[in-house]
């Protein structure tokens, strides 16, 4: 992955033929043009949990209209930072009860969950 910057305080990842662009927001100095790196951030943490619910729809043949995720953020106000992440899984209103708590631990397997309750060592260098 190979990170760029294309002007102003924009920020871009490029990796595997795509690019992904960032920016803050104005009050921080950006344009808003994009979103900011944390909002892509909490973006991915959600967009990999939701897949794993709809993987779990998809796998039980079970209806997905309807199905979302939402995610509600709770901030420690000295850190600005998450204190807690809720994840809000809204589900069909004919989907079985019998599968309540199965796509809830689906859905905890997201890879992007696990590597905040699990983080990897990180190193700066220069070169």
């Amino acid at each position: 992955m190979k990170i760029t910057f294309p002007g102003g305080v924009a920020v871009n990842a490029e990796f595997d033929g795509f690019t992904v662009k960032s920016d803050q927001p104005v009050r921080a100095g950006g344009q808003g043009a994009e979103p900011s790196p944390f909002d892509l951030f909490l973006a991915s943490l959600g967009t990999c949990a939701g897949f794993f619910a709809l993987r779990f729809c998809q796998q039980r043949e079970l209806s997905t209209a309807g199905l979302s995720l939402s995610l509600s953020i709770e901030r420690d106000p000295e850190k600005k930072l998450p204190s807690k992440v809720q994840m809000i899984i809204n589900l069909p209103d004919d989907f079985p009860d019998k599968y309540r708590s199965a796509i809830i631990r689906a859905t905890d397997q997201c890879a992007v969950k696990r590597s905040i309750a699990d983080p990897p060592e990180f190193e700066v260098i220069t070169r």
